[in-house]
């Protein structure tokens, strides 16, 4: 045995894994009418080394695209199908044999039912959710069904250790998860609350440029902003009896420009220091050693959406070229 373990450290140096290290993904969206073809698409995620991505909602020419690329899959439901996915069961059947029955030779790592479902959908989250897992169970497949969540289902995240969730969908969300083993999907950006109290978020506390930045919350400290959303949501799990539920951040990201300190350099800094930070390994403060998986938003710049920053997010434009460069 000696020699085995002699053998894995050796392996490991080698390649620089970190055994906390998890995955780095890749929001595709497909709102501009100039991107390029799916399979022109997986052919740079290939050249990349981006070997996860996440789609907000099953597109039947990306998905063929994807077959046998070896490029792992968070798919999502609209949040308009929800009424119907819960109210009727035949239906979440017929959204897994269109949408993953199929496509047999790609990995989906779990399903998304909705995106930060808005307050007047959340009731039907639950059942949406029991559905479709009823649905993949009865077609023998074992891919774990949640849903994406943004900040705003917590009444309270400062300091960390508050954060609570503010409704009681949450509290069935959180309850069907822990049944199922299956992970949360957070959206969190450490943007937002930088522009909306630029007073009281320094840009390097919220590019993980921190410095002499920390915040305490005994016993913990926190010198990224990451973290701190991160944890607050940890704690609203807790609360809500789901200490052991995995957080997935979904979407993280830097917009480019279109508003306050929206900029190349900003962006730049963000998601390689984003890297950087969970290739480490380290965790969050309230779960040390246990990394997130995190997914940057986005591949493209995509034109159809709303005029300003919503527009400059990508990490390429539309024709493949770097915005800027970004270490996968």
């Amino acid at each position: 045995m000696e020699g085995f373990y002699a053998f894995l450290f050796i392996f490991t140096c080698i390649f620089n894994i970190h055994p906390g290290a998890r995955a780095i993904g890749i929001n595709y969206g497909l709102n501009g009418d100039d991107l390029p073809t799916p399979t022109d698409v997986v052919s740079l995620l290939k050249s990349k080394s981006i070997s996860n991505i996440r789609l907000f909602e099953p597109n039947p020419n990306v998905l063929e695209a994807l077959q046998g690329s070896g490029i792992s899959v968070i798919v999502g439901t609209r949040n308009e199908d929800l009424q119907a996915l819960a109210s009727d069961a035949s239906a979440a059947t017929k959204w897994v044999e269109t949408n993953i029955l199929p496509y047999t030779s790609l990995n989906f790592k779990c399903i998304s039912a909705g995106n930060e479902v808005p307050a007047e959908q959340t009731q039907y989250l639950p059942a949406a959710m029991q559905n479709l897992d009823a649905a993949l169970t009865a077609a023998s497949q074992s891919i774990p069904v949640t849903t994406a969540v943004s900040m705003s289902v917590l009444s309270a995240s400062d300091p960390p250790s508050k954060g609570a969730f503010g409704s009681e969908i949450m509290s069935q969300v959180t309850s069907f998860l822990v049944s199922k083993g299956g992970p949360l999907l957070l959206n969190a950006y450490t943007y937002f609350p930088r522009i909306s109290y630029p007073e009281n978020v320094k840009l390097e506390f919220a590019l993980f440029e921190g410095g002499a930045t920390v915040v305490h919350d005994d016993p913990y400290s926190y010198d990224n902003l990451f973290d701190a959303m991160v944890d607050a949501v940890h704690a609203a799990l807790e609360k809500a009896g789901g200490s052991d539920v995995e957080i997935i951040v979904t979407e993280t990201g830097w917009p480019t420009e279109g508003s306050a300190d929206a900029s190349v350099e900003n962006a730049m800094k963000y998601n390689n220091n984003l890297i950087r930070h969970l290739a480490a390994g380290s965790g969050t403060p309230r779960k040390p050693g246990k990394s997130v998986e995190a997914y940057i938003f986005a591949l493209f710049n995509e034109d159809l959406k709303a005029e300003g920053v919503e527009q400059h997010w990508g990490l390429f434009y539309p024709n493949m070229t770097e915005v800027y460069p970004v270490d996968f």
